[in-house]
Formats: C-alpha cells, structure tokens, sequence
C-alpha cells in the first residue's frame, strides 16, 4: 500500500547549464510541491501504513528548510554564491544542481535518511520511502526512485556537502538535526497506549 503526503515551499534558484536561457542566467522563482510516497505491506496499530502526523517532525523541517530560501549548487561562480549568502539570511548549498530532477533526489535521500534512522514505536513494519515527486510548475514535475540515488550517470549525492545556513537551522526546532542525521543519531517515534486490543 502506498501513502502520499504533500509539502509546499516557495524557493529560488538559478539552473546553469541548462537549455532555457532564462533559467541558466536568470535567479528566478517557483512554488513547488513536494509529493512524499511511503509504502509498507502492513498496518500499524492504528490501521495505518505510517501516521501522517509522523511526517511533521523532522521530515517537514527539512523540506521546510527550502520555503523562501535560495538554493544553489555549491559548484557555481564563487561571486554568485558569495551574493547569495551576503543577501539571503535563508539559503542551501547544494552538492548539484537546483534542478526539480536533483531536488527529488535530493528530498529522497533526506526524508530517506530519516525514516532509517528512526525507530518505530507503534507497530510500524517494513515501512519505506517508495518515491518522490516534486512538482516544479503546474505542469511539470521530477520523480526520484531508490535506484535514482545510487545511479552515478545522475551524479554523486553526498549528503555531508548539503550545507544550510544559519538562519535556516536556527528555525528547526532541532538545531541540531542536520548533525544529528549526519552523525547516524537515531531518534524515537512516540510511544502510544493502546485504547483498543
């Protein structure tokens, strides 16, 4: 059974190398949506593949981390980067490029990352991250698989060079959680009293 939860954040970017010479030269702006697909083969205790009030925690202050922020790939013009810090208080460094292709990969191995390091306390079995989509536009959007993270012809992903700046950590209600989930530091889902047997 598959279950989708749907984020929304407001971000800019620039997309070099790309076709669209608006886009490749141009900062620029879009509303993007972020359709986060979980599967399991059973149900939890409360009939549920994976309590959708689970996915406000840490996986929503990550995706959130991109909602009026500046995202860009750590590789660019070092002025253009240096511009982005001075006059953005809210900005992610990227290891590729803000792409809705690499953002859906990117938000895989994020919400990914969390989901393995968290241990379930409601009866939660075989849950996993089926796929992410993130839709750039009303009319297009990128859908990241398992296999996507690993496929090198897409490029290396290395989660240590994902950088947020301080602003942005400063409004998680976990500062610590970017080093935390670097680190490999295992958080608990809450623990629930059963009303019904």
């Amino acid at each position: 059974m598959l279950i989708r939860k749907l984020f929304r954040f407001e971000n800019a970017h620039i997309v070099r190398n790309c076709s669209s010479d608006r886009c490749r030269r141009s900062i620029h702006g879009h509303s993007y949506q972020v359709e986060v697909l979980l599967e399991a083969h059973a149900l939890d205790h409360g009939q549920m593949v994976y309590d959708f009030g689970l996915m406000k925690g840490d996986i929503r202050s990550l995706i959130d981390s991109f909602d009026h922020a500046v995202a860009f790939w750590d590789r660019d013009d070092p002025e253009y980067l240096d511009a982005c810090r001075k006059f953005s208080a809210r900005w992610i460094a990227l290891p590729v490029s803000p792409s809705a292709e690499q953002f859906s990969r990117v938000f895989f191995a994020l919400v990914d990352r969390v989901l393995a390091l968290t241990d379930m306390a409601n009866g939660e079995q075989d849950v996993r991250l089926h796929s992410v989509i993130v839709h750039e536009t009303a009319t297009g959007y990128a859908q990241c698989f398992r296999e996507d993270i690993e496929n090198p012809r897409m490029g290396e992903l290395p989660l240590e060079r994902i950088v947020f700046s301080d602003q942005v950590r400063a409004e998680w209600p976990d500062p610590d959680l970017w080093q935390r989930l670097l680190d490999g530091r295992r958080s608990r889902n809450p623990e629930v009293e059963l009303q019904v047997r």
